[in-house]
């Protein structure tokens, strides 16, 4: 059975939760998932200090699971932000991806895309990554609202009444021909308001799952046993679990 790793990389247990049903919901049993939380850092990544610390968490994530199963067939990063993404897939040896990337390469499908997320200092970051994914010019714009996605999770009502304006708004202001939801803590929550929209809605969590299944396909069609990852980092006064990293 094919096997896939989520990293949540922040300390959330509830989101890591949520991160379990909803990719093992949409992968089928077919799929053997796994998530883990982040040892360290912050309980949300909202800023720039979080997401650097988070980076560290999930390379850290991976180290400590390596020490402790087999390697995964593929591993997704489950924050709408994707940090460590880059970091990981260089030494990962196994397909990498995160909820970002996926959904932007989801909405991107039906033309130029807006992005809608809680949390003000993501728009920033968000415009960054997209500009590093080579998504620049797909992306209409950023809207985000002021709750963080961990203030939206605990009011799910109040959210998608919030969510479904500010999704709406985004459509129009930028002219988009799809909006993506993005937040691992807004898991399922554009289905609850899609039909509120005269474009589609791109959930971050489910083009994650929808990636990673692609992903597995692919790998088991052309499988490569001799890229196990490495990278070939001395590190110092880390984890003794980083410090075994080939």
């Amino acid at each position: 059975m094919p096997s896939l790793l989520v990293i949540n990389p922040n300390t959330s247990v509830p989101v890591s939760g949520l991160l379990q049903a909803h990719v093992q919901e949409e992968v089928g049993q077919a799929v053997q998932v796994r998530t883990v939380g982040a040892r360290f850092g912050a309980a949300y990544i909202a800023s720039e200090a979080t997401y650097a610390v988070a980076q560290h968490a999930v390379l850290d994530a991976w180290a400590v699971h390596l020490s402790k199963a087999e390697r995964p067939d593929a591993v997704l990063i489950g924050c709408f932000g994707d940090p460590g993404l880059f970091a990981l897939r260089e030494g990962a040896g196994v397909p990498v991806s995160g909820l970002a990337e996926a959904s932007f390469a989801a909405a991107a499908a039906h033309g130029r895309f807006a992005v809608v997320t809680g949390g003000e200092r993501w728009r920033p970051m968000l415009a960054r990554l997209a500009h590093a994914l080579g998504y620049g010019d797909a992306l209409a714009g950023i809207h985000t609202v002021a709750p963080s996605g961990a203030e939206l999770a605990a009011d799910p009502e109040g959210a998608r009444v919030l969510l479904a304006a500010a999704c709406q708004e985004a459509a129009q202001r930028f002219g988009a021909q799809a909006v993506v939801l993005g937040g691992a803590g807004l898991a399922g929550m554009a289905a609850d308001i899609e039909h509120q929209l005269s474009v589609p809605l791109v959930d971050s969590v489910r083009a994650g799952a929808q990636w990673a299944l692609q992903a597995l396909q692919a790998r088991e069609r052309a499988p490569d046993p001799a890229n196990e990852g490495r990278f070939g980092v001395a590190w110092e006064n880390l984890s003794w679990e980083m410090g075994a990293l080939p």
